[in-house]
C-alpha cells in the first residue's frame, strides 16, 4: 500500500512539454522590462501588472464527458481550476474518480467489442475526422481563448499557431484511416500468410498542461484513426479545453462512448486508468519519475503495453562558424517558447569558446526586448507560468544557479506582485555539475556554457539521463554530420529548432521515454500485428 501511495503522489505531479509546430512569426513587439536587480529607472515592468483583460469566452463544460453525455461525477466533487495571471478561479470542474474511469473504460469498452467504431471502414472514420477539424477552424478563436486562459500561453500563439496545428494534425490522421493495411508474405511451403493489422482496443491516454490540445492531438488522432476507444485524462491544472473539442468531435459525428474524457488527479483517475484491467494500451505524456510509476503500474494490472513522452534537457550546440545573430534569436525561441515549459527545451546551450562573450551579449539583449505581460495582450511573448507549484520551483533553480556560482547576465526575479509571472533569466560560466545544468527547470532560464572542440561538446552533450532533442548550428556539413549521428537524442535540428511537422515522429531515446508521436510510427502504438495462416492445396504459385 506504501509503494501504491507513493506512485499515486507521483502522479499527481504530472506534467510534459511537448513543442508543437509553430512559427516565430505569431509574435511582435519589443518593450524592455524588468532586470535581475528590478525594474530600471524610467521603464515600466511588462504588462503582467496591469489590470488582466476579461477573456473573450465563456466556461460552458465543467463534467465529465462519459458515453457522449456530460454528466457530473459519481462523488459529486468538483475541483478549482485557475487563472495563472492571477492565481484566481475559472471554474470549478467535475473530478473524476475511480468509479467514474470505470464507467468512461465500461463505455469504451462496449463502443469497441459492439460499437459502429471499428467496424467502420476507415474511410467513415477519416470523413468524420475530417469534418472535427473543419469544426476546429469555425470555433479557432474560442478554443484559443479558452486555452489561453486556463494555461498562460500567449492568445497569439494558440489562435495563429496551435489550434491551426490541431486541425492539420487531424487532417493528417484522417488521411490515415483508410490506408491502414496488413500484408501478404511468401512462406516456404505451400500456405497463404497475412498479417493482419488491427485496433489494439481501449486506449487510456494521459496528457499533459503545457500544450493541452496538441497532446490531445498527438494521442486521439492516430488511436481513432486506427479503429480504437478511448478514455483521456486531462491534466488537473488545465481540463477545460479537452472538453470543448471534445464535444465537436461529437458535433463531427463520433458515436458515444468512443472518446471519454475524465478530469481528476493522478492519485486517482490517473492511477485508476494506468492500472485498469480493460484498459488495452496506456499512453502516457510528462515527467520521467511519474513515467517510471505509470509504468509500474501497467505492468502490475494487465501488461499492457505503454508509450511514454518524458522529460528533456536539451543540448544546443553553436560553432564558431555559426551564424551568431541566428543562433542567438533560435536558442531564445528555442528555450524560452510556451514560457520555457517544453520537455525539448533547449535548456543547455553550448557556446564554441572563440564566439562565447559574443553569443551572451547578444542573448541577454534579446532576453531584455521579451515582452512579457497578460497573454491576451497583442505582441506578448510570454505569459505567466501555469500555476504556484510551477512558479515557485522555477524561482528555486533560479537560487540555486546563483548559488552554484553561476553568473546571473539578467532576470532573476518574479514580475509583478500578482500571477506567475518570471523574468526571462540568463546564467553564463554554467558548469556542467550544476543543478541548472543538469536537471529539468520547465521554465524561462537560459543556461549557457563554453566548450573548446567538436569530442568534447558531443561528450558533454550526451552526459545526461534525458536524450529528447538537440540542436546544432554550424555551416560545415562535415561537422553537422558528425553531431547528427552522435548526439543521442530522438530529434536533432541542424541550424532551426522546434521545427515540427504532423510527419514528423517525436520521442526520446534513454529516460526522455519509449516510442513515437506524430507520423507512421504514431499508429503502430494502437494497432495488433496478427499472422493467419492457411494451407494451399495445388497452388498455382507459392
Amino acid at each position: 500500500m506504501a509503494a501504491r501511495r507513493l506512485a499515486c503522489s507521483l502522479l499527481s505531479r504530472s506534467r510534459a512539454a511537448c513543442s508543437p509546430s509553430l512559427s516565430r512569426s505569431v509574435f511582435g513587439g519589443d518593450r524592455i522590462h524588468g532586470s535581475a536587480s528590478g525594474v530600471p529607472r524610467g521603464l515600466t515592468t511588462a504588462t503582467a501588472i496591469e489590470e488582466p483583460i476579461q477573456p473573450p469566452v465563456q466556461v460552458n463544460h465543467t463534467q465529465l464527458l462519459i458515453n457522449g453525455q456530460f454528466v457530473d461525477s459519481a462523488s459529486g466533487r468538483t475541483f478549482p481550476t485557475l487563472d495563472p495571471r492571477t492565481g484566481e478561479l475559472i471554474a470549478h470542474v467535475a473530478e473524476g474518480d475511480v468509479e467514474d474511469v470505470n464507467r468512461a473504460v465500461i463505455a469504451a469498452r462496449k463502443a469497441f467489442d459492439g460499437g459502429p467504431w471499428p467496424k467502420m471502414t476507415g474511410y467513415q472514420r477519416s470523413c468524420i475526422l475530417y469534418r472535427f477539424a473543419d469544426l476546429i477552424e469555425k470555433h479557432n478563436d474560442e478554443i484559443a481563448a479558452l486555452e489561453t486562459w486556463d494555461n498562460g500561453k500567449p492568445y497569439e500563439q494558440a489562435a495563429k499557431a496551435e489550434i491551426p496545428t490541431l486541425a492539420r494534425l487531424m487532417r493528417y490522421y484522417a488521411g490515415w484511416a483508410d490506408k491502414i493495411h496488413g500484408l501478404i508474405v511468401p512462406a516456404d511451403s505451400p500456405h497463404h500468410v497475412q498479417v493482419l493489422h488491427e485496433p489494439i482496443g481501449v486506449a487510456g491516454q494521459i496528457i499533459p498542461w503545457n500544450f493541452p490540445l496538441l497532446m490531445f492531438a498527438w494521442k486521439v488522432g492516430p488511436a481513432l484513426a486506427c479503429g480504437n476507444t478511448i478514455v483521456l485524462k486531462t491534466a488537473e491544472q488545465t481540463p477545460l479545453s479537452a472538453l470543448l473539442v471534445s464535444k465537436l468531435f461529437h458535433e463531427a459525428g463520433l458515436p458515444d462512448g468512443v472518446l471519454n474524457v475524465i478530469s481528476g488527479f493522478g492519485p486517482t483517475a490517473g492511477a485508476a486508468l494506468a492500472s485498469h484491467m480493460d484498459v488495452d494500451k496506456l499512453a502516457f505524456t510528462g515527467s520521467t519519475d511519474t513515467g517510471k510509476i505509470v509504468l509500474e503500474l501497467a505492468a502490475r494490472s494487465n501488461l499492457k503495453p505503454v508509450t511514454l513522452e518524458l522529460g528533456g534537457k536539451s543540448p544546443i550546440i553553436v560553432m564558431d562558424d555559426a551564424d551568431i545573430d541566428q543562433a542567438v534569436e533560435v536558442a531564445h525561441f528555442a528555450l524560452f517558447f510556451n514560457q520555457g515549459q517544453c520537455c525539448c527545451a533547449g535548456s543547455r546551450t553550448f557556446v564554441h569558446e572563440r564566439v562565447y562573450d559574443e553569443f551572451v551579449e547578444k542573448s541577454k539583449a534579446r532576453a531584455l526586448k521579451r515582452v512579457v505581460g497578460d497573454p491576451f495582450r497583442k505582441g506578448v511573448e510570454q505569459g505567466p507560468q501555469i500555476d504556484e507549484e510551477q512558479f515557485s520551483k522555477i524561482l528555486h533553480y533560479i537560487k540555486s544557479g546563483v548559488d552554484s556560482g553561476a553568473t546571473l547576465v539578467t532576470g532573476g526575479d518574479r514580475i509583478g506582485s500578482k500571477g506567475y509571472y518570471i523574468q526571462p533569466t540568463i546564467f553564463s560560466d554554467v558548469e556542467d555539475e550544476m543543478k541548472i545544468a543538469k536537471e529539468e527547470i520547465f521554465g524561462p532560464v537560459q543556461s549557457i556554457l563554453k566548450f573548446k572542440d567538436v569530442n568534447e561538446v558531443i561528450q558533454r552533450a550526451n552526459t545526461t539521463r534525458y536524450g529528447l532533442a538537440a540542436g546544432v548550428f554550424t555551416h560545415n556539413l562535415n561537422a553537422a554530420n558528425t553531431f547528427m549521428r552522435a548526439l543521442r537524442a530522438g530529434t536533432v535540428w541542424i541550424n532551426c529548432y522546434d521545427v515540427f511537422d504532423a510527419a514528423i515522429p517525436f520521442g526520446g531515446y534513454k529516460m526522455s521515454g519509449n516510442g513515437r508521436e506524430k507520423g507512421i510510427d504514431s499508429l503502430k502504438n494502437y494497432l495488433q500485428v496478427k499472422a493467419v495462416v492457411t494451407p494451399l492445396k495445388n497452388p498455382a504459385w507459392l
